[in-house]
């Protein structure tokens, strides 16, 4: 009987041992998983982020309208401390306006700013939050918030905050 009852602790020892082993398995992949999809996203944004810059740069209006959620409740705002300008753009239209009648006072491409590789991503299911630091070759350090959306399995600007601090 003592033997009985050993063999059947033993094999409960056994069993806990092997379903441990399956949820430290589980929550191995799940982590993994985790990070796969994170570094996917981040690069996702990255990619939308420098091809705005570009288009933006380039004077590309149609693309560069391709990047932005088109919604009523979204803004844009430029803070220059070199100047002491402010700008701030609320809405789609008015965003998509400003935008449009800066490439048509200013149709000449500027030099596209060397591409930021290094963001910070906040995620949040469908969006994130996004800040980094990019140089201007005219405009000096910037440094850059963006909100972003998850539009049809596509990251796009739903917000965005630029402060200027020049050279």
């Amino acid at each position: 009987m003592r033997e009985k009852i050993l063999f059947i602790v033993l094999l409960a020892i056994l069993h806990f041992a092997v379903s441990c082993k399956e949820v430290t398995n589980e929550k191995t992949q799940v982590e993994t998983t985790l990070t796969v999809s994170f570094e996917q996203e981040k690069t996702a944004i990255l990619k939308t982020l420098n091809n705005e810059t570009k288009d933006a740069f380039q004077r590309d209006y149609e693309k560069w309208t391709e990047h932005w959620v088109h919604d009523p409740n979204m803004s844009k705002t430029y803070m220059n401390f070199v100047d002491s300008t402010f700008s701030e753009s609320v809405g789609w239209n008015e965003i998509s306006q400003f935008v449009k009648t800066f490439i048509e006072e200013h149709p000449e491409p500027e030099p596209t700013p060397k591409l930021v590789d290094d963001i910070d991503v906040r995620l949040y299911g469908n969006g994130a939050s996004v800040s980094f630091e990019q140089m201007d070759s005219l405009r000096g350090l910037k440094r850059e918030t963006r909100l972003m959306e998850k539009e049809n399995g596509k990251w796009k600007i739903a917000g965005m905050h630029t402060t200027i601090y020049g050279f």
